[in-house]
């Protein structure tokens, strides 16, 4: 467990950094973050397949200004880990992962609201040489925040994988469902839930519905194809 921990947390903390410190170059969607996780396990196909399945569920989340929302970096990573140790994929694999990738994502939301409080006041600490106009004060306060990001970042991922990862080998060592049906809900859900953020985005475009059901049939013609 220590082994695996300190290659997630890391990677953790780097891509909770990413979310909205820096550098905001993606690398934080579920997709990438969660396929960066297996591959640190050596699965990182296993990870890919979770991570397209987060990312559906991802693109609900609208990330503005101040507002709170999920903080998908350090959750993916979670839930990648948690998929890619059962490489086999048994029964109950994907959802418990899932499953701890989205409890990840509402604590990690609520742990950047609690590091942005903490900026304001660092910054209300070196007011005085904020108004100055100080490089060096806006130099030191942007490291700090910084720094207290990635810390955050890795301190979730590593706090969330040594409960959640157990929890979820016990419950797949008891899980009952069908591994198929249980994969099919969980995918159906996830394609839902970004139907209907797609749908808040586009519906009250002119002709734009009629290219998203076209691409739809198009794809699920290729996918049944195959």
């Amino acid at each position: 467990m220590i082994i695996e921990l300190i290659p997630l947390a890391l990677l953790g903390g780097v891509l909770g950094l990413d979310v909205v410190s820096f550098p905001q170059a993606m690398i934080s969607r579920p997709i990438v973050a969660a396929t960066l996780a297996g591959g640190l396990l050596g699965q990182a196909p296993s990870g890919m397949l979770i991570g397209a399945a987060l990312e559906l569920i991802a693109l609900e989340t609208l990330p503005f200004g101040a507002s709170r929302y999920p903080e998908w970096g350090s959750a993916s990573v979670v839930g990648g880990a948690i998929f890619a140790t059962h490489p086999a994929h048994p029964a109950g694999a994907m959802t418990l992962g899932m499953l701890a990738a989205l409890a990840t994502t509402w604590v990690g939301g609520w742990t950047m609201v609690k590091l942005r409080q903490l900026n304001a006041r660092w910054a209300a600490h070196w007011r005085a040489g904020l108004e100055a106009g100080s490089r060096g004060t806006v130099t030191t306060l942007q490291l700090t925040g910084m720094t207290a990001d990635l810390v955050r970042g890795a301190l979730l991922t590593t706090v969330a994988y040594a409960i959640l990862a157990p929890l979820a080998d016990a419950c797949i060592a008891t899980w009952s469902m069908d591994a198929r049906l249980s994969r099919a809900l969980i995918v159906t859900t996830a394609a839902s839930v970004a139907g209907g953020a797609a749908w808040k985005l586009f519906h009250s475009t002119a002709g734009a519905r009629w290219f998203f059901v076209g691409g739809l049939a198009v794809g699920l013609f290729v996918l049944f194809a195959q």
